[in-house]
């Protein structure tokens, strides 16, 4: 029997050999190269199980990531650390002057597209067959609302835009995880028989506290972590810091009941956006930079790794053809619709709306927060089904939408100069 530090070390040796074959030929972005790599070498273990059956490999391996609680995982540290990193290179005067747009759409934004898909894909379940309520609808809606920061910073590294709509997309998709784990937990609660979550103003109550209550607290541990990092002559003590930082503001936002991702992003932005006193300071971030940098790379590594392998254990089939191919345009029209909402909101230009409204859309891509919120579904007869229609969701995001982002981002933007 393999043990779990085999399975890791597994793991990294394929992730190196998937990255010199792709340095080599494919060239494509590092995590899309992984993600495709990982889901290469899982059919891979299908098809030897198909052949050897005795041998069981993609049963084993399924069972091992159904029995490593991935979703906590996910939840709880992963991204954490993917948040934080990210919030470090995040221009945080770009995200002040673009607060309104932002703000709805992480708001308004995030409800459109959980209502619109609910209703969507109940109508899509209906017609094949599948008696799916909409409570449960609504939980994969809001499972599938939030992009990922992470996807969509690497894809959109080497593409020119104007920096509003840059500021737009790494505003939303940093903060937008916060608030659709609150919608999560809400339809959860609802589809599981809780009705007192929502209704008399609750839902809007806890989106202002947990929202509210996280950035506060980040922006609290931000600033002491902010000034003991000022106040120490031993550089190397920075990396312990910031370690601290993230993962006790994201415990302390668990343990108060407030929105982690939030607090995490808002102690990030914080700590790493202030005027240096001396020189020493810039050592100080440049040292943070290096450190995180490293971080990135070796979560994110793991993260898009096991959402390859993650196909051994989840039953694509379970909801059909119909629906999990439906369930790929009307994610689409969903997260269409939940950008143009909040821009027109706005009152600008047309024609800079409308630019803005394409470019978000298409680089609204799924990522980790989707599949750890949906492998953390609790045992029901409409699990498995809801779980197929995310996963392949979340990989036509990631790969097709991901690897046609840059191309779609300059048509977009030279068809509307």
């Amino acid at each position: 029997m393999l043990t779990s530090f085999d399975y890791i070390s597994l793991l990294f040796v394929l992730a190196a050999g998937i990255g010199l074959i792709n340095e080599r030929f494919g060239r494509l972005p590092r995590v899309i190269a992984l993600l495709i790599g990982s889901l290469v070498v899982s059919f891979g273990m299908i098809a030897a199980s198909w052949l050897t059956p005795h041998i069981h490999v993609a049963a084993r391996t399924g069972a091992r990531l159904a029995n490593a609680d991935l979703s906590d995982v996910l939840l709880d540290g992963v991204l954490a650390l993917l948040l934080f990193a990210t919030s470090l290179t995040t221009d945080a005067a770009g995200l002040r002057r673009r607060a309104r747009p932002i703000f709805l759409l992480v708001t308004f934004g995030v409800v459109i597209a959980m209502v619109i898909f609910a209703f969507g894909i109940q109508a899509v379940l209906a017609y094949a067959g599948f008696s799916v309520p909409l409570a449960w609808c609504l939980v994969l809606g809001a499972i599938l609302a939030p992009t990922d920061a992470v996807a969509v910073e690497q894809l959109l590294a080497k593409v020119k835009m104007p920096s509003e709509i840059r500021d737009l997309i790494t505003g939303e998709s940093l903060f937008n995880d916060g608030a659709a784990v609150v919608l999560y937990f809400a339809a959860l609660a609802t589809a599981t028989g809780d009705e007192a979550v929502v209704g008399h103003g609750r839902l809007l109550l806890t989106f202002l506290v947990d929202g509210g209550g996280g950035a506060l607290l980040g922006f609290a541990t931000g600033l002491v972590a902010r000034f003991a990092m000022q106040h120490i002559r031993e550089e190397h003590l920075v990396v312990t810091i910031s370690l601290a930082l993230v993962f006790a503001t994201y415990r302390m936002a668990a343990l108060l009941e407030l929105s982690g991702p939030i607090a995490v992003v808002v102690a990030g932005l914080t700590l790493s956006h202030f005027q240096a006193k001396r020189d020493l300071d810039a050592i100080w971030r440049r040292r943070i930079h290096d450190f995180w940098s490293m971080v990135d790379e070796i979560v994110n590594t793991l993260l898009f790794m096991l959402m390859g392998f993650e196909i051994l254990e989840i039953p694509i089939g379970a909801a059909g053809f119909w629906p999990v191919l439906a369930a790929i345009p009307l994610s689409i029209l969903a997260r269409f619709v939940s950008v143009a909402v909040p821009l027109a909101l706005g009152h600008r230009p047309h024609g800079e709306t409308a630019r803005a409204v394409g470019v978000l859309t298409w680089t609204g891509l799924r990522g980790g927060i989707s599949i750890a919120l949906v492998l953390a579904l609790p045992d029901s007869p409409y699990r498995e089904t809801l779980t197929a229609i995310c996963y392949t969701v979340v990989i036509f995001s990631v790969i097709v939408q991901g690897l046609s982002t840059p191309a779609v981002v300059r048509r977009v933007l030279r068809a509307r100069n």
